[in-house]
C-alpha cells in the first residue's frame, strides 16, 4: 500500500481559475455524511479528500484550497478520475446561480451578506447521495452516520491511488448492495425497512442515475416512484446530488422548527413552513440553507433523543 506521503502521479490534474473567492472546505463538506465518513477526509495537508464512484468508475479527488492567485489545484485517481476533475466547478457550486433570490427577511439579508460566497454544489450522482440519505431516515444522527460508515467500510471499496492510504473508501456499488444479506443488514444496524429501500433503489441504479440530468420535481417524482423514499430522502438527493436550490427537507426534527424560530420567534411545523417558503417559489431551498450557514437554531434543551425517535417524522410528509 502507498504511504500517504509518499508522491503517486496523479491520473488526471486541473488547475481552475473560477474568478471568484470558493470556500473549497465548506462546499465540499456539503457532500460528506457525519465526521468519520470515510469517503471524506477534510482539511489534510491542505487539501480536501473524497472517494467517489463516477459513471466512469471509482475517483479519488484531491482539492487545495484558493490561492492567493485565486487558483485552485486539484488531482484525481482511478478510472474515474477525468470524470471527477471535469465535475470540480459543479462541485463547488459553479452552476447554483443566485440570480432572482430576494432574501426578504433582515436575519437573511445578514446571513447573506456574511456568508456571499457559499454555494450549493452538485456531484451529478444519485446514489452516491440516495445510500446515506435512505440510512439517515428516522434514527438520530449518530447512529445514521455508524450505519452508513459501517456499510462503506464493509462493503466498499478502498479508494484509488493514495486515497487508500488515507482510510478512504468508495460506497460500494448497486451489486454489492444487492447481495448484502437480510442478517447483515442488521448487523449495520440498518433496520429491514431501510434495508429494503437501499436494496430497491440499487435495483434501479441506472434509472435513478439518469434523474440527475432532470429538473427536481421530475427527479424527484422518479425517486418517489419507489418504496421508501419519500420526500425528506428525495429532497437529500435534490440538494447533494442535484444542487437544487428548492429543495426543502420537510419530515426533518429541526428544519421547520429552526427556520421558524430564527425567523418569527416561534417553531414552525411542516405545513407551515411549507406557506412561509411560498415567497421563495424556485428558491426555496436557500432561505434553511442560509439559516443553517448562519448557525441559527432554536435554543436545545432536555436530554438527546433516543435512537429511532429523533427523526420519526422524516418521509412521512405527503
Amino acid at each position: 500500500m502507498t504511504s500517504p506521503d509518499e508522491p503517486v502521479a496523479a491520473d488526471a490534474e486541473r488547475v481552475w481559475l473560477p474568478g471568484r473567492p470558493v470556500p473549497v472546505g465548506a462546499l465540499v463538506r456539503q457532500q460528506r455524511h457525519g465526521g468519520g465518513d470515510p469517503t471524506h477526509r477534510l482539511a489534510l495537508a491542505g487539501r480536501h479528500w473524497r472517494a467517489s464512484r463516477t459513471p466512469d468508475g471509482v475517483a479519488t479527488l484531491a482539492v487545495t484550497d484558493q490561492d492567493a492567485t485565486g487558483a485552485i489545484t486539484a488531482q484525481a485517481w482511478g478510472p474515474g478520475a477525468d470524470w471527477a476533475i471535469a465535475q470540480l466547478p459543479a462541485l463547488l457550486g459553479e452552476l447554483d446561480d443566485w440570480s432572482g433570490f430576494e432574501p426578504r427577511h433582515p436575519v437573511l439579508e445578514e446571513a447573506r451578506r456574511h456568508h456571499p460566497h457559499l454555494r450549493l454544489g452538485r456531484t451529478g450522482l444519485v446514489m452516491e447521495a440516495l445510500v446515506p440519505a435512505i440510512i439517515e431516515q428516522k434514527v438520530t444522527g449518530q447512529e445514521a452516520f455508524a450505519g452508513f460508515r459501517a456499510l462503506v467500510r464493509r462493503h466498499g471499496t478502498p479508494a484509488p491511488g493514495p486515497g487508500a492510504a488515507l482510510g478512504l473508501m468508495v460506497q460500494p456499488d448497486a451489486e454489492a448492495l444487492r447481495r448484502v444479506p437480510s442478517w447483515e443488514w442488521l448487523r449495520l444496524h440498518i433496520d429491514p425497512a431501510r434495508s429494503r429501500a437501499v436494496v430497491t433503489a440499487a435495483r434501479h441504479a441506472e434509472a435513478l442515475e439518469r434523474a440527475a440530468g432532470l429538473p427536481g420535481e421530475q427527479a424527484e417524482a422518479r425517486l418517489r416512484a419507489l418504496p421508501g423514499i419519500g420526500v425528506w430522502t428525495a429532497a437529500e438527493v435534490r440538494q447533494r446530488a442535484l444542487g437544487d436550490p428548492d429543495a426543502v427537507s420537510y419530515g426533518d426534527y429541526h428544519v421547520a422548527k429552526d427556520v421558524g424560530w430564527a425567523l418569527e420567534g416561534r417553531l414552525f411545523d411542516d405545513a407551515e413552513l411549507a406557506r412561509y417558503l411560498r415567497p421563495w417559489q424556485g428558491h426555496r431551498g436557500r432561505v434553511p440553507f442560509l439559516v443553517a450557514a448562519a448557525g441559527l437554531h432554536r435554543p436545545r434543551r432536555g436530554p438527546r433523543m433516543a435512537p429511532r425517535e429523533h427523526l420519526g417524522g422524516r418521509d412521512q410528509i405527503a
